[in-house]
């Protein structure tokens, strides 16, 4: 992020879309994203942030609000006047076209002189390490190459912002992996802002300075992979981001600073509170299956919680092994245990206990 990631490039008021004037898409969005960050707006299918990044490319119009970029409201400015880059999942490249003339293509809509473009376009592709293949066509290069073309094409003219609609959709796993930190590397070398949409949390976490998360047309928290991942701020972000155990019981006690919940099997379990939490009130667990631990018994002074539990399943996974236990009242507690080859010995039907600290778990307010 450059030294100037402060100061705040885009700024959505109050925004709302809806399609057919009763149902929205986008409820109420406020949002303020810096200059020179990345950030990415995750979330499921039909949740709002493809439809977010829309109107900010100037692609879809908003119902309501407004949107602000570089002090200047733009939600009637067209988009080829937004001055703003932009990758799809199909890299839209003109099959028609060398892979020269699809750089240079938005250099010529701005009529720039040509010695110009032919520079500008040779840094482009240099940048992305493809200058010998300037004049080849998009049919004779590989997915992962017309994808580093897509990202010359949206960068070439030096557009201040970048929006990237789930760039990588289309790549295997290797490619995609590798062309994250491409795209990454990019960003920082580049010092431009970049808005991200994905529906796939470990690309979100991967690569972004902040994490906006989506659900439902609302914007349920805007944070840090890392706060997101360890502070949710309710319980669909907690099991949006990673895995989780969401141990459910009924508040027994409440402080600012501590909360214990008693379970349905009568289980007491002390964790960190988070917001809206009240006595006799529902709640729900952030418990990150990592956080767990095998431990000698239930009065190991470790840990402030520990729970008798049965060993329901194994699964190896080379680095870890995936425990499923039945623990709290609850069929399916997943526990990751680290591979130390001291664990074969464990069989389905095993009795175990486990445990956890007070800190490693958030208790939320349960979903209605």
């Amino acid at each position: 992020m450059t030294n100037s990631a402060d100061e705040d490039l885009i700024i959505f008021s109050n925004v709302k879309k809806s399609y057919d004037g009763e149902s929205y898409v986008v409820r109420g969005l406020n949002l303020n994203i810096r200059r020179g960050e990345f950030l990415t707006l995750l979330g499921p299918s039909g949740s709002g942030k493809t439809t977010t990044l829309m109107m900010l490319a100037g692609f879809e119009t908003p119902t309501s609000g407004q949107i602000v970029f570089e002090g200047r409201q733009i939600d009637s400015l067209p988009p080829h006047k937004r001055g703003i880059g932009v990758v799809f999942q199909n890299y839209a490249l003109f099959p028609h076209m060398s892979i020269a003339n699809n750089v240079a293509f938005p250099l010529r809509m701005r009529g720039l002189p040509r010695q110009e473009i032919e520079a500008r376009v040779l840094k482009a592709l240099d940048m992305i390490r493809m200058k010998d293949f300037a004049q080849r066509m998009p049919g004779q290069i590989s997915g992962g190459q017309q994808q580093r073309i897509a990202l010359a094409r949206a960068l070439v003219f030096e557009p201040k912002l970048v929006l990237m609609d789930e760039p990588l959709g289309a790549l295997d796993k290797q490619l995609r992996e590798h062309m994250q930190l491409e795209i990454r590397h990019l960003h920082a070398d580049l010092g431009i802002t970049v808005v991200y949409v994905t529906h796939d949390q470990s690309e979100a976490l991967t690569m972004s300075d902040r994490v906006g998360v989506f659900n439902d047309g609302v914007m349920q928290q805007v944070a840090t992979p890392a706060t997101l991942y360890e502070e949710p701020a309710n319980l669909f972000v907690a099991q949006f981001i990673g895995e989780n155990n969401a141990i459910t019981g009924v508040v027994r006690s409440l402080t600012p600073q501590r909360c214990t919940l008693e379970t349905a099997d009568g289980t007491l379990i002390h964790a960190l509170p988070g917001e809206a939490l009240v006595l006799g009130g529902a709640a729900a667990l952030a418990l990150r299956p990592e956080r767990l631990r095998l431990v000698g018994g239930v009065n190991d002074p470790e840990f402030e919680n520990t729970c008798p539990a049965t060993v329901q399943e194994l699964i190896y996974h080379g680095g870890h092994v995936r425990l499923r236990a039945k623990a709290c009242g609850h069929e399916d507690i997943l526990v990751n245990i680290p591979n130390t080859g001291n664990i074969s010995g464990m069989h389905k039907g095993d009795e175990i206990v486990l445990g956890w600290r007070c800190e490693d778990s958030r208790a939320l307010v349960a979903s209605s």
